[in-house]
C-alpha cells in the first residue's frame, strides 16, 4: 500500500515535469521563430530590394507622393503598431471632405498589387522591428476589437503576420466567420512546423492568384460583428484612415 501511495504521489509530479519541459520547448520554439522572422526578413528585403524600389517608382508615378502609406493597427494583445504599405488607391475625396469609397480609389496598379500582395511588402519592415512576424493572423482594424466575440479575441494573443493560416485557406474570399475562426485554430495549435506549412503555401498560392479578391474594401467587407451593421448610418468606412504618408 505505501508503495502505491508513493507511486500516486509521484504522478502529480512528472506530470508537472512534463508540464515544465512542454513549456520549455514552446519557448525555445518562440525564440526560434523570432530568429526565422529576421533572417527571413533581412533575406526578403535583399531578394526583393529590386523589385521594391521598381514598384515605389511605379506608385510615384501613377499615384505621385506618398508612396508607403502607415496605418495604426492593433498588434500582440491589442497594443497598436503602424503598419506600412504600398499606396493601392488616390486620396480622392468627395464634397463633404471624406475619403470616397475604396472601390473608387484603387487604380489598376493597385489592383495588380493586391493580386499578388505586392502591397505588403513594406511589412517586411514590421517583421525586422518585432510588431509583425512572417506569420500569424493579419492585422486588422482597430476598430473592429470591440467587435470581436469572446473567442474571435484570442487571434489578439499572437504577432500579427504578414501571411496566415486563413490567407492559405481562402485569403479574403471567405466570410470573416471563417476567417477569424481559421486565425483563432492557428492561435490554438501553433507550432514552427505549421509556419513553415504556410510559407511554403503562400508562395504556391501568390504565384497562383488564388483566394484574392483585388478589389475588395471597405464597401463590403467592413467587420461588424455578431451584431450586424448598424441599422442607419454608413454600412462602412473606408479603410485608410489615420494614415501617414511617407516617401
Amino acid at each position: 500500500i505505501a508503495s502505491r501511495c508513493a507511486g500516486l504521489r509521484r504522478r502529480p509530479g512528472r506530470r508537472i515535469d512534463d508540464e515544465a519541459a512542454g513549456e520549455r520547448t514552446l519557448n525555445l520554439e518562440r525564440v526560434v521563430k523570432r530568429g526565422l522572422d529576421l533572417a527571413g526578413g533581412v533575406a526578403g528585403l535583399t531578394v526583393a530590394g529590386p523589385g521594391i524600389a521598381a514598384l515605389a517608382a511605379a506608385v510615384r508615378i501613377d499615384m505621385g507622393a506618398p508612396v508607403f502609406y502607415g496605418q495604426i493597427r492593433p498588434g500582440l494583445n491589442g497594443v497598436p503598431f503602424r503598419l506600412w504599405k504600398f499606396r493601392t488607391m488616390t486620396e480622392e475625396r468627395g464634397p463633404d471632405g471624406r475619403l470616397l469609397p475604396d472601390g473608387e480609389r484603387l487604380t489598376r496598379l493597385g489592383r495588380f498589387m493586391r493580386r499578388f500582395s505586392l502591397d505588403e511588402l513594406p511589412q517586411l519592415y514590421n517583421v525586422l522591428t518585432g510588431t509583425m512576424s512572417l506569420v500569424g493572423p493579419r492585422p486588422l482594424l482597430v476598430r473592429y476589437l470591440p467587435r470581436y466575440n469572446a473567442r474571435q479575441s484570442r487571434r489578439q494573443l499572437v504577432k500579427p503576420g504578414i501571411t496566415g493560416w486563413a490567407q492559405v485557406h481562402g485569403r479574403n474570399a471567405l466570410d470573416w466567420a471563417e476567417r477569424l475562426e481559421l486565425d483563432v485554430w492557428y492561435v490554438e495549435n501553433w507550432s514552427l512546423a505549421l509556419d513553415l506549412r504556410i510559407l511554403a503555401e503562400t508562395v504556391l498560392q501568390v504565384m497562383r492568384a488564388e483566394g484574392a479578391k483585388p478589389g475588395a474594401g471597405a464597401e463590403f467587407d467592413e467587420f461588424w460583428g455578431e451584431e450586424g451593421p448598424p441599422a442607419e448610418g454608413p454600412r462602412a468606412f473606408p479603410v485608410e484612415q489615420d494614415e501617414r504618408g511617407c516617401g
